[in-house]
C-alpha cells in the first residue's frame, strides 16, 4: 500500500476514534431517558425558575411559621378593620394589610398555601394512580376490558369538571378538606387514563415486552417491570400540568361558596370573602388572587419544561 494511502487511512481512523472516545480517554456511557431528561432540565431556565418558585411555595405550605408568627384566624375588628398595606414592612404582619374582620392578610396568605397546595397535591396523586391503573389495564388487555373501561372513561370525561364538582359538593352539608379532595379526584382521572392507555398500547408491541412474554413472565411482572417504567413519562407530564389546574379549581369552588369554607384558611376562601370589598379595599381580593396565579403558573411552567425534556419528538 502506498505511504500516502496509509497516512490517509490512519488519519480517518484517528478522526473516528476521537469522535467516539472523549479527549480524556474515558468512554462515556449512554444516558437513559431519565438521566438525559435531567441533564436537559438543569440547563432549562424555565425549569429552574419554576422549581425555585415551587420549592418556596412548598416550604411556605409545610413550614408557615418560618415566614410569620401571626395567627391567621386572629381578628381585631376595632383596631385593624380594612387597614391598608404597609409596603415598607417586609414580611411583617401588616405588610399586605388587614381584611374586613381585622385579620392579617399576609398571615392568611402564608397559611392559605397549605390548604390550597395540599388539595392539589393529594388530588394529583389520587388521579395519577387511578388513571394510570385504568389506562394500563385498558391498553394492555384490550378487547372487552378496553371497551368497558374506555366507555366509563368517556362518560366521566363528558361531565364538565367544575359543574360536576359543584353537583357533588352541594350534596354534602359539611365540605371540609377531604370532601373537596375526593370530589375533584372523582372527576379528574380521565385525562391521565387516556394518556396512559395510548402509551401502553404503543409500548406493549415493543420487542422487550414480547421477549418477556416468550420467557414466561407473569402479567403483573410485565406491567410493573417493563410497561409502567416506560409508559409513565407522559403521565408525569400531564399530572404536573394538571396540578396547577387543581389549585385553580379549588379556588374557583371556594369562590363560588361550595368549596372550602371558614374556618379553613385557603386562598379561595379569602378570594370569596374579598370580592365584596373590591371597590373599597381591592388588595383584599387581589393579593390572594395573585398568589393563586403565581402558583398555577409555576406548575404549568414546570410541566412544560418536563414535557420538553421527556418528549423524544422534541429532541
Amino acid at each position: 500500500m502506498p505511504e500516502a494511502l496509509k497516512d490517509t487511512v490512519k488519519e480517518q481512523q484517528s478522526v473516528e476514534t476521537s469522535a467516539v472516545q472523549p479527549a480524556d480517554g474515558k468512554v462515556s456511557k449512554p444516558r437513559s431517558l431519565w438521566s438525559d431528561a435531567w441533564h436537559d432540565l438543569r440547563r432549562n431556565p424555565l425549569f429552574v425558575v419554576s422549581a425555585i418558585l415551587i420549592f418556596f411555595l412548598l416550604t411556605m405550605a409545610v413550614f408557615p411559621g418560618l415566614f410569620t408568627g401571626a395567627d391567621p384566624r386572629h381578628a381585631d375588628l376595632a383596631k385593624h378593620y380594612l387597614q391598608k398595606p404597609n409596603w415598607g414592612s417586609f414580611f411583617g404582619e401588616d405588610w399586605f394589610g388587614y381584611d374586613i374582620q381585622g385579620r392579617s392578610i399576609y398571615a392568611r396568605v402564608i397559611y392559605g398555601a397549605r390548604a390550597s397546595i395540599s388539595v392539589a397535591v393529594v388530588v394529583t396523586l389520587m388521579v395519577t394512580v387511578l388513571g394510570t391503573v385504568v389506562g394500563m389495564l385498558a391498553g394492555y388487555f384490550g378487547g372487552w376490558i378496553d371497551t368497558l373501561l374506555s366507555r366509563v372513561t368517556d362518560i366521566f370525561f363528558g361531565i364538565p369538571f367544575i359543574l360536576g364538582a359543584m353537583v357533588v359538593l352541594t350534596s354534602f352539608e359539611e365540605r371540609h378538606l377531604w370532601v373537596v379532595i375526593l370530589a375533584l379526584a372523582f372527576l379528574g382521572w380521565t385525562q391521565i387514563a387516556r394518556v396512559a392507555r395510548g402509551s401502553v398500547i404503543t409500548i406493549k408491541q415493543a420487542d422487550y415486552v414480547m421477549a418477556a412474554k416468550a420467557l414466561g413472565a407473569s402479567t403483573s411482572r410485565i406491567l410493573i417491570r417493563h410497561i409502567l417504567p416506560n409508559a409513565i413519562a407522559p403521565v408525569i407530564v400531564v399530572a404536573t400540568i394538571a396540578l396547577g389546574g387543581y389549585i385553580s379549581a379549588e379556588a374557583t369552588l371556594s369562590f363560588l361558596g361550595i368549596g372550602l369554607a371558614e374556618p379553613t384558611v385557603s386562598w379561595g376562601v379569602d378570594i370569596s370573602s374579598g370580592q365584596e370589598q373590591l371597590r373599597n379595599a381591592p388588595y383584599v381580593l387581589i393579593i390572594p388572587s395573585v398568589m393563586v396565579s403565581i402558583t398555577v403558573l409555576a406548575f404549568i411552567m414546570l410541566g412544560d419544561a418536563v414535557r420538553n425534556a421527556l418528549d423524544p419528538k422534541l429532541r
